[in-house]
């Protein structure tokens, strides 16, 4: 069933939480299981929904890529100015040859829908559909997602055997498969650079050239994420937020923080997850 959003006089925060713990083996070559990611996207929208965020969640098999588009350009069409959209994803990130030669190391991040990937390329126009004075706000759990545009201590139970990429082999074998189709989907946008009107700001679970660690119950970065949260007990802004998030990581793991389209002032001082 389709999820309409619609518009309030207030304010309005929508979510969308994206979980992946298998992918399509008929697309991706095998279904490359992981642990956490459903957990992740769970733990997201109860965050999202207790602070009055209105929205859905898209877990394994729903997480295709047609439904994920369709919910971004309904938020799109749906966010104000002074609206929030907050979209989480967890599961594999990946990476294909950059066709339009517009990265510097020659290749677009993506995320691993569970039927295709969705690229870098594609997000950014997808940004450039949202409103001026629109903020937007993507957490990102995946390996490669630098520029992807609880209280208590918990043990983090991840080791370095369970990053959340496609094996490089894999990756190659995906894109060798299926590469008139991701040739077509960067082929088909529009030739100029998105003009990004909104505020769109990431947290990112690594830096493009690192892996986001899976996790038994969660994602290294969601688990930390949440304990830095604590149940909205954290005090503070987007940036110390971030900090506080980085300190808790190991050296292999460096959450991102960044900020593309259009400066905004308030955002960057409110709490993290703030309508």
């Amino acid at each position: 069933m389709d999820f309409i959003w619609k518009g309030s006089i207030m304010a309005q925060g929508l979510t969308l939480n994206i979980g992946v713990n298998f992918i399509d083996a008929k697309h991706y070559g095998s279904d490359g299981a992981l642990k956490g990611c459903v957990n992740d996207a769970k733990a997201m929208n109860h965050l999202a929904l207790g602070q009055g965020f209105k929205g859905q969640i898209l877990l394994n098999e729903s997480a295709k890529r047609e439904n994920v588009i369709r919910a971004i350009n309904q938020a799109a069409a749906s966010l104000q100015a002074g609206d929030i959209f907050f979209i989480s994803y967890s599961g594999h990130g990946s990476r294909v040859p950059d066709t339009n030669r517009d990265e510097d190391d020659g290749m677009d991040e993506s995320w691993c829908l569970y039927d295709a990937q969705l690229l870098d390329d594609e997000l950014n126009v997808f940004w450039s559909r949202f409103k001026a004075g629109v903020r937007i706000l993507v957490v990102s759990d995946s390996c490669h997602s630098g520029t992807i545009t609880k209280p208590a201590e918990a043990e983090i139970t991840y080791t370095q055997q369970t990053p959340r990429f496609l094996p490089l082999k894999q990756m190659q074998e995906t894109w060798k498969a299926n590469e008139s189709f991701y040739a077509s989907l960067v082929r088909d946008l529009p030739r100029a650079t998105p003009d990004i009107k909104a505020s769109v700001r990431l947290l990112s679970g690594c830096q493009d050239n690192q892996y986001s660690y899976d996790g038994d119950q969660n994602g290294a970065f969601t688990t930390q994420l949440l304990q830095v949260w604590a149940d909205g007990r954290f005090q503070g802004n987007y940036q110390q937020f971030h900090k506080k998030i980085l300190a808790r990581m190991p050296a292999i793991q460096s959450p991102n923080h960044s900020v593309v389209g259009m400066s905004d002032p308030h955002f960057d001082q409110q709490i993290p997850f703030e309508i």
